[in-house]
């Protein structure tokens, strides 16, 4: 399933610090910590909590925080269906590191392992 340009874009535009509280609330419900969720989105983007702080202070969009983030090496390892899209099939960059923040915040939530989560080759 390929995503539209309009998709992508909205995506692009969106502002982290808006989303960020969605994700620390979706992960606590389920009795996750906000430290849990700071480890994923580490592992994932190489920013720690200070480093994220500042990305919320300046109301970064989606954009810039993948372009400033350091992606790690095994995040091609995150497979599966998020927001109604095969991860492996998303050909516009953002959309799909978008998506694998997506994933590993919903495997957080479901209770996953993080040893699983934080996927090794």
């Amino acid at each position: 399933m390929a995503t539209t340009p309009e998709h992508d874009e909205r995506v692009a535009n969106m502002k982290f610090f808006s989303v960020y509280p969605h994700y620390v609330s979706k992960v606590e419900k389920k009795g996750r910590t906000k430290e849990e969720l700071h480890q994923v989105i580490e592992w994932l983007t190489g920013f720690n909590e200070s480093d994220l702080q500042k990305l919320i202070d300046e109301k970064v969009t989606f954009a810039t925080f993948f372009e400033r983030a350091k992606l790690h090496p095994n995040a091609s390892l995150i497979k599966g269906v998020v927001c109604g899209y095969r991860i492996e099939e998303i050909e516009t960059p953002l959309t799909k590191q978008c998506r694998y923040l997506d994933k590993l915040i919903e495997e957080l939530a479901r209770g996953r392992k993080m040893e699983k989560i934080l996927r090794k080759a």
